[in-house]
């Protein structure tokens, strides 16, 4: 797989595989992280990957054959689900004992360049934005049918965007006209909105109402609170979690999440300040300039 794992030195560093120890990879994506792993933990050490997606986990099935040295069909155990059911997902598969997890969130390269879900602003796509299909709501349904006000908050808490007002204004007179179905739709409704020099092109004007619906569709803040918590529960004393953000409302989580924990020596954190990728990561990989990472061990 083509894909490049980010913060992936940290990532082992902080998670600290030792040979046949067994880790959750809790967003397994293109299984960048946990290749590495399977590197470390062997000879018989595993991973339990969680994903959510059904296509990329079809996609999963095939990496199994990809490294014969890593035995990797023996001790990879790729499961489709969401990690909001980890508890379960450890019990089903018999995979004890655990003894660190990293959640990498945010979305995968696979997810905005080939699912055709409509993640990017840069391509013409249905407004879907689902990791998982078989849930109902989709971007398009909050687009069209959700109240203003609703809308709104979302994007305002969600993607923190300070035009929020002035956004859902905008799209309850173009509502009237039409169904706004596409991102092409969406994005030609922005630049009409916004100010032309907004945020004087640091980042793409559609980036934080993309985030938001995102967010919202999948309900990412919640999950990723259920997912932390059923992590402190089902992890060995001393195991790792490592948290990997792209935004700030999930940093925060983490942040606020380790912090509560420590303050009831439940855990310690093991990352007084977020890490950062290195200027060389950032240029080989751009997708990494806005990652964190923030770890802690199970007392």
């Amino acid at each position: 797989m083509s894909h490049v794992p980010v913060l992936l030195k940290e990532v082992i560093h902080y998670l600290n595989p030792q040979p046949n120890e067994n880790f959750i990879d809790a967003t397994i994506g293109e299984a960048g992280h946990t290749m590495a792993i399977l590197d470390k933990n062997k000879p018989n050490g595993k991973v339990l990957g969680i994903e959510i997606n059904p296509d990329l986990f079809q996609k999963l099935q095939r990496i199994e054959n990809e490294d014969s040295k890593l035995n990797v069909k023996e001790r990879l155990i790729v499961v489709n689900d969401s990690y909001a059911n980890l508890k379960e997902i450890v019990r089903n598969n018999n995979v004890q004992p655990i003894h660190g997890i990293i959640f990498d969130l945010g979305i995968c390269s696979w997810q905005i360049e080939s699912s055709g879900k409509g993640f990017s602003y840069q391509k013409d796509e249905p407004l879907d934005m689902r990791f998982n299909p078989n849930q109902d709501l989709t971007a398009a349904e909050i687009i069209n049918f959700w109240e203003i006000e609703k809308i709104e908050q979302i994007l305002r808490e969600y993607g923190e965007e300070r035009y929020s007002h002035r956004i859902v204004v905008a799209l309850k007179e173009a509502r009237k006209k039409e169904r706004i179905v596409g991102t092409q739709q969406l994005v030609d409704l922005l630049k009409k909105t916004l100010p032309k020099n907004y945020d004087n092109r640091r980042i793409h004007f559609a980036t934080r109402v993309f985030q938001a619906l995102r967010i919202a569709v999948n309900k990412e803040l919640e999950n990723i609170e259920e997912g932390l918590k059923q992590a402190v529960q089902i992890l060995e004393p001393k195991g790792k979690i490592v948290v990997i953000s792209f935004h700030s409302l999930e940093d925060r989580i983490a942040k606020r999440f380790f912090k509560e924990q420590e303050k009831n020596n439940e855990l310690q954190i093991l990352t007084k300040k977020p890490i950062s990728p290195s200027i060389e990561e950032i240029k080989k990989n751009p997708r990494s300039r806005s990652a964190k990472l923030r770890a802690a061990q199970i007392n």
